[in-house]
C-alpha cells in the first residue's frame, strides 16, 4: 500500500488534486482517450468537516462516501455550501434507503431487486429520481458485494419498472492485489460486459458509464475504459482506519 500525502489546507488539496489530474491525463493519453471522458469522484470517507471545507476551497464540489450515516452527516454539516453533490458508493441496506433518497445525487452500489424496489418507493414518495450504477463482482471474490457477471443481463432487464432509478452504468471493485494483470482483468471484464450488453438493453437503461478504479489502480482502469474513477487517499491522504470498515478488501 502506498503512503499518500495528507492534505489539510486548500493549497495542499490543490497540489494533490493537480497530481491526480496529471496522472488521469497521462493515462488518457496512453489509451488514446480525451480527459473529458473521465470524471474524477473524490472519496472523502473519514475526512472531517474542517478538511472537507479546505477541499471545497480547492475547487472540489462532488464527493463519494461509503457509509450512508457519515455521508448524511457531512451533507447536513456542509449545507451552507452551494453546488455540492454526494455519491453513495458503498453497500446499502434497505433500511438506509430513506437516508440516501434524502440527500444523495448518485448511488453506485445497486445489487439487488429488493433494494431497487425500496429505493424506488422512497423516490416516488419524494417526487425525485436518482442516478444509479449496478455493482458487478468482476473478481468473483466471495467477500465482495455486487452481482455475478452472469446475473447482470437479467437484473438490468428488470430495472425499467423502477422509474425513479436512472440507470447510468456499471461499477466494480477490482481484486486488491499488487498483481497489475489480475487488477486489469477485472476492469476488462466490466468493459467487455458493458459492450456485450449495449445492443440488448431496455430503452430506459444505460450502461455507458463505467465506475472503476481507485487510488492504487485508477490509471489501469482508465486504460480499460473507466468513465468514473473513485479516488480517496491520493487526494486526501492515507487513512488511519482500515478499509475493512467500509467495504471488503478495497483501497479507495
Amino acid at each position: 500500500m502506498s503512503d499518500y500525502r495528507t492534505a489539510a489546507t486548500a493549497a495542499e488539496f490543490a497540489a494533490n488534486l493537480a497530481q491526480v489530474n496529471s496522472r488521469i491525463a497521462a493515462a488518457c493519453t496512453r489509451a488514446g482517450r480525451e480527459v473529458s471522458q473521465v470524471r474524477l469522484l473524490p472519496v472523502s470517507k473519514t475526512v472531517d468537516e474542517t478538511r472537507m471545507r479546505a477541499a471545497i476551497a480547492a475547487g472540489m464540489r462532488s464527493f463519494g462516501e461509503n457509509k450512508v450515516q457519515e455521508a448524511k452527516a457531512k451533507s447536513a454539516a456542509l449545507a451552507d455550501v452551494d453546488g455540492l453533490s454526494w455519491s453513495v458508493i458503498g453497500h446499502l441496506q434497505t433500511n438506509k434507503a430513506r437516508d440516501v433518497v434524502a440527500f444523495a445525487d448518485e448511488f453506485q452500489a445497486l445489487d439487488s431487486l429488493r433494494l431497487a424496489e425500496t429505493l424506488d418507493r422512497r423516490l416516488q414518495a419524494a417526487g425525485r429520481g436518482l442516478d444509479v450504477f449496478v455493482q458487478v463482482n468482476t473478481s468473483a471474490e466471495q467477500s465482495k458485494y455486487g452481482l455475478p457477471v452472469a446475473e447482470v443481463p437479467g437484473f438490468l432487464a428488470a430495472l425499467p419498472q423502477f422509474t425513479g432509478l436512472r440507470v447510468r452504468g456499471l461499477m466494480t471493485l477490482a481484486v486488491f492485489s499488487p498483481d497489475a494483470a489480475a487488477v486489469r482483468a477485472c476492469f476488462v471484464r466490466l468493459r467487455e460486459l458493458r459492450d456485450r450488453l449495449r445492443d440488448d438493453l431496455p430503452e430506459q437503461v444505460s450502461v455507458d458509464e463505467l465506475s472503476m478504479g481507485m487510488s492504487g489502480d485508477f490509471e489501469l482502469a482508465i486504460e480499460e475504459g473507466a468513465t468514473v474513477v473513485r479516488v480517496g487517499q491520493a487526494i486526501f491522504g492515507s487513512r488511519p482506519t482500515p478499509d475493512s470498515l467500509y467495504w471488503p478488501a478495497d483501497g479507495v
